[in-house]
């Protein structure tokens, strides 16, 4: 099946059983490796039968399912599941189930992949400024090993938000070989957001959270189960993501990117389903009554008309919204109340914020280092009283970035954001009618991301860090407008 779809130069070159021994070798340090984390965190996943023979449970078990299952992905070529999946293992596996580094783990084996099957059919290409990123990467070691409490601090930072970054980035700019590689990667991952959002509005109508673990008992009580008001049943939800203010920014994401779909599909039975998943979406958010996050899908609304390329389409997508406004506010009357009635935080936020502002004021070169817990007892002094209570983080991706790692951290931070959006507005502006729409549709997605990252750890939270950066990978690449 590999040999078929690569040339005689490359199949000599490296050759199929190369490769999977490659995979197998990789998959097997992987799976060895996070063997100890799964048997302390799911379960007891071992049991002896008769003294002698070891039994593996479920957690074992599901992961060998989970590697073959890639496997089989990698060796049809089936390159934007497979990066799908990696979305999926950071945001179900990574973060919900605390299993750490699945997702970089699968990142880094499909480009070890995609490089030794490199052909004329399945370019190789590297991210545009790696030097920028080299530098982004030293900046952040130094922060990262300076505020470290802990080993898993360490790696939680650099491993999650900025190599990391990089690796999703690079996927993502492999993997978008042309427009049609890209259409089928936005297309699965609205799947994925989908079902994510059906989880999501399960639990908010019935109470019941599907596929619950006790890992994460003492967090949410930690947080009141996230009562939208004291006295009410109603809670905020946040679904696989744990935290609404995460998971707002999720659905907004994903709610443009099924909005670009729409717009540029051609059959009705296509528009009907991504018209279905939008609405989907939009129900979600409203569960979740994160401000943050609905500020930033309105801010990315102005952005998505604007880009959207034909006049035909603003009008289509106009009335499309405005038909999704009314039936919110006729058929979810009363979120909309409740939303009105939540308490405000924005005192907090501003103490958060004046926080970190002083702690730059102090440290603007260097920072005092990333880490949670480094941020909850090195902030501290620093405090002002609006913050009425010790943070991890000032609620605010930038001013994390600035007040934990310097200044010079968050400006090539920005730098790297701007660039990959510019590369992709030049993608935008290079590509055709029909593209022009899904690629807006992209661009308002990150925007959202970017502007509730004002609001909360966004940009500096491992999934949605993860898929911010694998989406622009994607629609930056230099491969995208290749021909078929």
């Amino acid at each position: 099946m590999w040999s078929g779809k690569i040339t005689r130069s490359r199949e000599k070159a490296f050759g199929l059983p190369f490769v999977i021994i490659a995979i197998m070798l990789l998959s097997g340090v992987g799976v060895g490796a996070l063997i100890p984390s799964l048997m302390l965190r799911l379960s007891s996943a071992a049991g002896t039968i008769e003294g002698s023979i070891v039994v593996f449970g479920t957690a074992f078990w599901g992961l060998v399912i989970g590697t073959l299952i890639i496997a089989v992905l990698i060796i049809f070529r089936q390159d934007e599941v497979a990066a799908n999946a990696v979305i999926a293992a950071s945001i179900v596996l990574d973060w919900y189930l605390h299993i750490g580094f699945v997702a970089l783990l699968i990142a880094l084996v499909l480009l070890l992949v995609f490089f030794l099957g490199r052909s004329s059919r399945y370019p190789w290409v590297q991210p545009r400024a790696l030097w920028l990123w080299f530098l982004f990467l030293v900046l952040f070691i130094f922060a990262a090993i300076r505020g470290s409490l802990s080993t898993y601090e360490t790696l939680y930072y650099y491993n999650y938000i900025s190599f990391g970054a990089f690796i999703m980035f690079w996927l993502g700019t492999v993997i978008a070989r042309n427009v049609t590689s890209a259409r089928r990667f936005f297309k699965v991952l609205a799947g994925f957001g989908t079902l994510i959002a059906i989880h999501a509005i399960i639990q908010a109508i019935t109470g019941i959270f599907l596929f619950w673990s006790p890992l994460n008992n003492n967090y949410y009580a930690s947080l009141s189960n996230f009562i939208l008001i004291p006295g009410l049943d109603t809670q905020r939800i946040g679904s696989f993501l744990l935290n609404p203010d995460w998971a707002g920014p999720f659905f907004a994401f994903v709610l443009f990117i099924a909005l670009g779909l729409f717009v540029e599909s051609k059959t009705l039975p296509e528009k009907f389903l991504y018209l279905f998943e939008v609405f989907l979406m939009v129900v979600a958010l409203l569960f979740t009554y994160t401000y943050g996050a609905i500020i930033g899908a309105g801010i990315g609304v102005i952005f998505l008309i604007a880009l959207i390329g034909r006049m035909s389409y603003r009008i289509l997508l106009s009335v499309t919204l405005s038909l999704f406004a009314v039936a919110v506010v006729v058929f979810f009357s009363y979120q909309l109340y409740l939303l009105q009635l939540r308490p405000e935080d924005s005192l907090i936020r501003f103490g958060a914020w004046q926080t970190a502002l002083r702690i730059i004021g102090t440290f603007p070169l260097t920072g005092i280092g990333l880490g949670l817990n480094n941020y909850l007892v090195r902030a501290d002094p620093y405090r002002v009283p609006a913050q009425y209570i010790p943070l991890g983080h000032p609620l605010n991706s930038y001013l994390e970035l600035a007040a934990n790692g310097g200044l010079p951290l968050l400006l090539v931070f920005i730098a790297l954001l701007m660039l990959a959006m510019w590369l992709t507005l030049r993608n935008w502006k290079r590509a055709d009618i029909q593209t022009r729409a899904l690629l807006a549709g992209c661009i308002a997605a990150v925007i959202s991301l970017s502007i509730d990252s004002l609001t909360s750890n966004i940009w500096t939270n491992p999934p949605l860090a993860t898929l911010g950066w694998l989406v622009l990978g994607v629609t930056s690449s230099p491969l995208l407008l290749r021909r078929e």
